[in-house]
């Protein structure tokens, strides 16, 4: 139909269209959660039901509309989606358990309150997330064209490994992260892995996944998706490395980049 088209092109053309704005706000004002909290942004939700709610879109909205794609059924559409799913059922479902088991008992109700998540920032996010959501699972489930795509599988294959080895970056990051904020006593300096490299190896690894799925695309929708997430977490990255800087000073490894090993 005519309007479905239109209203994907609009979307495809809008998430080129905000992400440089996107940079350059984040780079110059921080988004204010976790260790850049700071009060002036409204109502606050706990952090495990922000992370679950913000993000929920990618797997709903998702699931909602691949059905009705013409290519629904077919291995690769369904081998191309698998994962995008199994990347955002990690991201809102398991991830927010994580936050919630590994924090909840040593932080009093107080802290709870200064460290909440706002609500605005979450909203944002949920917005992007079901335009996000509404363009891969569109274009995987209903405007790809796989007839005839002989390198679909070796692209499939070759992305995949990228993405994949993101995940793995990405995860194991986040889960030292949490570690290190259950034992209580204050931020640390994070050690081992990634982090000997760069400041935000979880930043770097979701970089990296969504550069998998762009290959695996071999789209716009795919390309315009990376893109947004550099414009995103790179500028956020900056500020994270910049704020290990300032509070740990000369203790903090000077040979540590922000987001890019070796580069950034």
């Amino acid at each position: 139909m005519a309007w479905d088209q239109t209203i994907f092109q609009n979307s495809l053309l809008s998430v080129f269209i905000i992400a440089p704005p996107t940079f350059i706000s984040t780079y110059f004002l921080t988004a204010p959660y976790g260790k850049h909290h700071r009060p002036g942004w409204g109502p606050t939700m706990s952090p495990p039901l922000a992370w679950f709610l913000m993000e929920s879109p990618t797997l709903w909205l998702t699931l909602l509309l691949f059905p009705f794609g013409q290519h629904h059924s077919n291995p690769r559409a369904l081998a191309l989606i698998s994962p995008f799913l199994f990347h955002y059922l990690h991201r809102t479902c398991i991830y927010p358990l994580r936050i919630h088991f590994k924090t909840h008992r040593r932080e009093t109700t107080s802290r709870k309150s200064a460290s909440g998540f706002p609500v605005s920032i979450a909203l944002m996010a949920f917005t992007f997330n079901t335009l996000n959501a509404y363009l891969q699972a569109r274009w995987v489930s209903h405007y790809a064209d796989y007839e005839g795509d002989r390198r679909f599988w070796w692209r499939f294959a070759g992305g995949l490994a990228v993405f994949v080895s993101g995940m793995v970056v990405n995860v194991r990051s986040d889960m030292e992260l949490l570690r290190l904020k259950s034992e209580g006593g204050g931020y640390k300096v994070p050690r081992g892995g990634w982090f000997e490299l760069v400041s935000c190896p979880n930043y770097f690894g979701e970089v990296v996944e969504w550069l998998g799925w762009a290959v695996m695309t071999w789209a716009w929708a795919g390309l315009g998706f990376f893109l947004y997430t550099c414009a995103n977490l790179v500028p956020r990255a900056r500020a994270n490395h910049r704020w290990y800087l300032e509070k740990f000073g000369e203790d903090y490894p000077r040979r540590r980049k922000a987001v890019i090993p070796y580069l950034y």
